[in-house]
């Protein structure tokens, strides 16, 4: 008996000191993290010391596992070489970060963005318009190029489908003169449409380089995590200005407001699309979160209507 209770005594010393060591490796190796993040952060505060700074920064949709570069998602009905040769034409520099393809130092005067000129004889859709005004109202506006910190091109890019009559043709040629180009490094561009029918690929007909693209309904696979930016899907129509004023005041996110997300549209039953909106209803609380959609889309709508399509399409029509 007394050997088992001195054989249980050594057991539990020695798990007790594994313990121990490998608790101290832990602890070692997270000083030694939070050194160097802190060298790496404290050497970039006096480039970043005029940017907005937020609270609560938002964290990435993406999943850990969906960081990497070697996932495949289906588009349309593209073969994987097919969408491997979009991908790769579209986006060779899939690994960009803000700490690898932007320069921080053009921005340590503050924060500035240098719209460039309209050149002769170039038109830009409406609602291209708006975007670039919003900018040049701004306070972060520069006609100086050389105070720029971001650069956002004069030339429409919204419409990239070679169907539509907004299609600006050249594209490659007319950007790669720019200036300042510089393979798009400190380059912002803006993109709501894209590919053709039937597949709607993103394909833009031009390399971005290094620019940032702020695009509506970018696909998971082709998104640069803390690089890229997803924006709405907005129609010309939308107001460049309207309604009472904002309250986000003192870097307060989110603002204070009633609803914090609000959709209302047509909810494609099948092809493109479909996948995200038929699942919007999971998230409609109809309280903060409001998302109404109908049914009726298309000449044949009925012929692949479900069970909810007869209560959204009455809850939509309210």
């Amino acid at each position: 008996m007394q050997a088992k209770k001195r054989y249980l005594l050594v057991s539990l010393g020695a798990c007790i000191l594994l313990l121990a060591y490998l608790g101290g490796l832990q602890i070692g190796e997270f000083h030694h993290q939070h050194h160097h993040l802190y060298k790496a952060s404290h050497g970039q505060n006096q480039l970043r010391q005029h940017w907005p700074q937020w609270i609560n920064p938002l964290n990435t949709y993406l999943d850990r596992e969906e960081h990497g570069e070697d996932g495949h998602q289906q588009q349309g009905n593209l073969s994987p070489r097919e969408r491997r040769e979009v991908r790769n034409n579209i986006y060779k520099s899939t690994k960009c970060r803000m700490e690898t393809c932007f320069d921080f130092s053009l921005c340590q005067s503050g924060f500035k963005v240098y719209v460039y000129p309209l050149q002769k004889g170039e038109k830009i859709s409406e609602s291209y318009q708006k975007i670039l005004m919003a900018i040049e109202e701004s306070r972060f506006y520069t006609t100086d190029p050389r105070q720029a910190c971001l650069f956002v091109l004069s030339i429409d890019t919204l419409d990239r489908d070679q169907l539509s009559f907004q299609y600006v043709h050249s594209m490659k040629t007319k950007i790669q003169g720019l200036p300042m180009w510089n393979n798009g490094k400190n380059h912002l561009i803006f993109n709501l449409y894209s590919g053709t029918w039937p597949d709607y690929t993103e394909e833009l007909g031009f390399d971005i380089g290094q620019a940032i693209l702020a695009k509506a309904s970018i696909d998971v696979d082709n998104f640069r995590p803390n690089f890229d930016i997803s924006i709405p899907l907005f129609s010309k129509d939308h107001p460049q200005k309207g309604g009472g004023k904002g309250y986000l005041t003192f870097n307060n996110v989110p603002p204070s407001r009633k609803y914090l997300l609000v959709f209302k549209g047509k909810r494609y039953l099948t092809g493109i699309g479909s996948e995200t909106r038929n699942a919007l209803y999971h998230i409609h609380n109809g309280e903060d979160i409001i998302l109404l959609t109908t049914c009726k889309h298309g000449k044949d709508w009925e012929k692949h209507k479900d069970v909810r399509c007869d209560r959204d399409n009455e809850e939509y029509s309210k």
